[in-house]
């Protein structure tokens, strides 16, 4: 029979070996933050935000690629969510600040001493972002469905010219008509015309 209380003994230890892990993290950091290098400090408190973060990237599928977590150590050490939002430590190096770069400039979606509000903020960034992501691909149009959508108008456009094919050849017939009848009018005209002078000079000599 499984001994009950070594069970519970054996969850509880990773749970306060963790906790004691992060405020032995957190003791450090203050310690750096006094003595050594606030720098150290900064990516000391990312680190433990980042594995605060651990069960929440963890449920993201595998199919979204919108999130590329990291922390970059730089002049200014960053926790990156993804390519425009990321977490920077404050100026006092003890509050953590989430912004985001848009084309208007930089906004702060969340600021705190608290690695809990952090990650609450994170999550809800996270939800949005993959919102997005749905709602980008049902509007997106599918090939299949543009093939459709061509295959039902080329019948229209046929119809539209085969319509249209008759009257374009009666007035191509109609045009060379009119034009003969006017070719032949002058003519006409231009025949009186000469045997009216003809007749006219006749009369003129027989006077």
């Amino acid at each position: 029979m499984p001994n009950l209380e070594t069970d519970m003994t054996g969850d509880a230890r990773p749970t306060r070996l963790r906790d004691a892990l992060r405020k032995a993290r957190i003791e450090a950091a203050d310690r750096t933050a006094v003595v050594v290098d606030l720098r150290d400090a900064e990516v000391a408190r990312l680190e433990i935000l980042n594995e605060a973060l651990d069960p929440l990237f963890s449920e993201i599928p595998d199919t979204v690629d919108l999130f590329d977590r990291g922390i970059s150590r730089g002049d200014t050490p960053r926790l990156w969510i993804d390519v425009v939002a990321h977490v920077v430590m404050g100026r006092d190096k003890r509050i953590y600040r989430f912004v985001q770069d848009t084309r208007f400039g930089r906004i702060v979606l969340a600021e705190s001493h608290e690695v809990k509000a952090i990650v609450d903020a994170v999550t809800d960034y996270v939800a949005r972002r993959m919102i997005e992501r749905e709602h980008a691909l049902v509007t997106m149009p599918l090939p299949a469905e543009g093939a459709a959508a061509a295959a039902v108008a080329a019948p229209v456009v046929s119809t539209a010219a085969a319509t249209s094919a008759p009257v374009a050849a009666a007035t191509a017939v109609t045009a060379p008509n009119r034009k003969a009848w006017w070719v032949f009018a002058g003519g006409f005209v231009a025949g009186m015309a000469v045997l009216f002078g003809i007749a006219l000079i006749a009369a003129l000599r027989s006077m």
